[in-house]
């Protein structure tokens, strides 16, 4: 079943880079944008493909990520439910410089760049309105670059895992991707990763099997995470 137009004007609405936007002034975008059915592993566009929009997610997962020339992938987002990605080159007119690939069933809105930039003309307080947005996901991003910059492996999982869930003595927190993913967007090696939470495990911080990491001593990690 398709979403209708209205509950996609109300999705757009929430997004970062509209949310100051009214909602009569989305109507046109609405109208415009269409719905992808993505399953999971399927590439949605690889780098160097033209980006003629940008993508939001109503359910599932994205990973955007870039091959090393050694061939090696690192994993720079994960897109999940309410939020967009390409927002960026489309106002850039460039080609993308990641490729992007469905971790799970998905259903994406796609909305093509004509309809923004047509706002854009019509309306310049329009501009003025997104570019808060956008901003406010630059310096998400720039925060993300500078914790995995400057942290250690160690700290940078802690961090995640408190980011994940806010959790106490006794929650569990299921890993929404494969632990070789989560590595590289934590700016790891996978076995560098299993260390880590063989590590945790053995301080008695947490107990890990499989997906399922279950939190033993919230004070402890959140000690050893501002070290």
């Amino acid at each position: 079943m398709g979403t209708s137009k209205i509950k996609i004007r109300d999705f757009l609405s929430r997004l970062p880079l509209f949310n100051e936007i009214a909602p009569e002034e989305l109507e046109k975008i609405a109208e415009s944008a269409s719905e992808i059915h993505v399953p999971r592993g399927e590439v949605i566009f690889r780098r160097g493909d033209p980006c003629l929009g940008f993508h939001t997610v109503i359910y599932g997962q994205v990973k955007l990520a870039f091959h090393s020339v050694d061939g090696n992938e690192k994993v720079v987002e994960i897109i999940g439910p309410g939020y967009s990605f390409g927002e960026a080159l489309m106002f850039m007119e460039k080609p993308y410089i990641v490729t992007a690939q469905a971790l799970a069933d998905s259903l994406l809105l796609h909305v093509p760049k004509k309809a923004v930039f047509d706002e854009l003309e019509r309306d310049p307080k329009f501009a003025r309105k997104m570019l808060a947005g956008l901003s406010r996901r630059l310096h998400g991003l720039i925060c993300d670059v500078e914790a995995y910059s400057l942290s250690s492996g160690t700290q940078r999982v802690i961090g995640y895992l408190l980011k994940e869930e806010a959790p106490a003595d006794g929650d569990q927190i299921t890993l929404k991707v494969s632990k070789t993913v989560l590595a590289s967007r934590l700016n790891l090696t996978p076995e560098h990763f299993s260390r880590i939470l063989h590590d945790l495990a053995d301080r008695q911080m947490i107990s890990v099997e499989g997906r399922t990491i279950t939190i033993l001593d919230i004070e402890k990690l959140r000690s050893y995470e501002g070290r």
